[in-house]
């Protein structure tokens, strides 16, 4: 391996940086993104059946809000549960958007190492086309010197594409996870607000020519 990294030359270091923050990444989200921690099984239950049963206290929302993203929204909504529904929507909403935000922590990172390793492999590239020129000269070519720009261009651009591979394809599954964790916090938070407000009515057009 370190036959190969030497071979590479000093480009093939941003590269081996990158790859090592991209794994730290796809770890971390591993880790932080499972279902059982974001929207755990039964918690809307649970907020419901305190509210029913008039176990709100402040102590408990602090439990609620502090075991997961999903507990934050409701959290955020049982402390409103005495305002208006619209009041109380505000709440889970302004909730909601700074849960989704955390969730997407380092994503962007992630989508930025996926989009750069090419372009860092590019340049080593570059710098490795430098060295082949470099070796040409009046009394001919430096063989050793025409392999090893050869050897920085070939192996950069092929760890920059094996970089940027993986990191696109955890980027865009862990984006669609936290898609689908927003929507499932939604149809949880619509539900605690109907509980505590009433269903509400849909808006249904008459129809034509009925007074």
């Amino acid at each position: 391996m370190f036959a190969i990294i030497q071979a590479a030359g000093w480009p093939i270091w941003p590269l081996l940086l990158t790859s090592v923050i991209a794994v730290a990444l796809i770890i971390e989200r591993a880790v932080t993104l499972r279902e059982s921690k974001v929207t755990p099984s039964g918690l809307l239950d649970q907020a419901v059946s305190a509210y029913t049963s008039n176990g709100l206290d402040e102590s408990m929302l602090s439990r609620l809000a502090a075991g997961s993203p999903l507990g934050i929204v409701l959290a955020a909504g049982l402390r409103n549960h005495k305002s208006s529904r619209y009041v109380m929507k505000e709440a889970i909403e302004e909730a909601g958007r700074a849960v989704a935000h955390d969730l997407e922590c380092f994503l962007t990172t992630l989508g930025t190492i996926a989009t750069a390793s090419p372009l860092l492999g590019l340049f080593g590239t570059v710098v490795g086309m430098i060295e082949i020129f470099g070796s040409q000269s009046p009394g001919g070519t430096n063989p050793q010197q025409l392999a090893h720009g050869i050897s920085i261009a070939l192996y950069n651009t092929a760890f920059g594409i094996a970089i940027s591979i993986p990191s696109l394809i955890f980027y865009r599954h862990y984006k669609n996870k936290v898609d689908g964790f927003v929507v499932q916090m939604e149809q949880a938070a619509a539900r605690l607000v109907d509980t505590v407000h009433g269903e509400r009515v849909e808006f249904q057009n008459s129809p034509r020519g009925q007074g």
